[in-house]
């Protein structure tokens, strides 16, 4: 399989990676706990045990008059532990690689059946100047999305802040929840054969 770069010429690539079918369950999945790795799981509220005090029983058992008591860190009392309280929590769910591999396999492959994926020789920049980016971007039609190096280039880094929702990431840095939510991708040829060598 080939893709086209800009200019002309064309790239061989591993259909494995970008002509593969898509499979809207195994992406769903990747997303979905990609992004729950991601929450902080930090909410915590004191239960009877944690809340300090209560070491002795408030009163006898019998003879008050009053209702039995064991401690005054009760639920039930001011100042006492909270009834199921929330605790700090790992959200993260387990992805095997293969599964992960594939997800991104079937992303990419989707990306270029709509279009959405250009290859470019390079786009690095002498200056980080964003006009100059912004005039190499709107030769390629490009709004807003993601533009991928083999390896993050400070000059295009620096220019392309000042450009909304467009965003430069190298390929270690790549991930299904950036690629599935970008409008449209310019990737280099270098960053093309760096994802060949990690999916491949």
């Amino acid at each position: 399989m080939e893709l086209t770069v800009t200019g002309g010429s064309t790239i061989k690539v591993n259909e494995a990676i970008f002509a593969r079918d898509f499979s809207e369950a195994l992406v769903h999945q990747v997303v979905t706990a990609y992004l729950a790795g991601g929450r902080a799981g930090t909410k915590a509220t004191k239960n009877r045990s944690a809340v300090s005090g209560g070491g002795r029983k408030p009163w006898k058992q019998k003879g008050t008059g009053r209702a039995r008591a064991g401690t005054i860190r009760s639920p039930l009392w001011r100042g006492g532990g909270v009834t199921f309280a929330a605790s700090p929590r790992d959200h993260a769910q387990k992805v095997n690689r293969k599964m992960y591999r594939a997800a991104m396999q079937a992303i990419l492959s989707e990306l270029v059946r709509q279009d959405r994926l250009v290859v470019v020789e390079d786009f690095n920049l002498d200056v980080p100047k964003t006009a100059q980016l912004a005039k190499l971007l709107s030769s390629h039609d490009f709004v807003k999305g993601l533009l991928i190096t083999d390896s993050l280039n400070d000059n295009v880094f620096l220019a392309a802040r000042n450009i909304p929702a467009v965003y430069v990431l190298d390929v270690d840095a790549i991930d299904p929840v950036s690629l599935v939510g970008a409008e449209k991708i310019i990737i280099t040829v270098a960053a093309i054969n760096k994802i060949q060598e990690w999916l491949g």
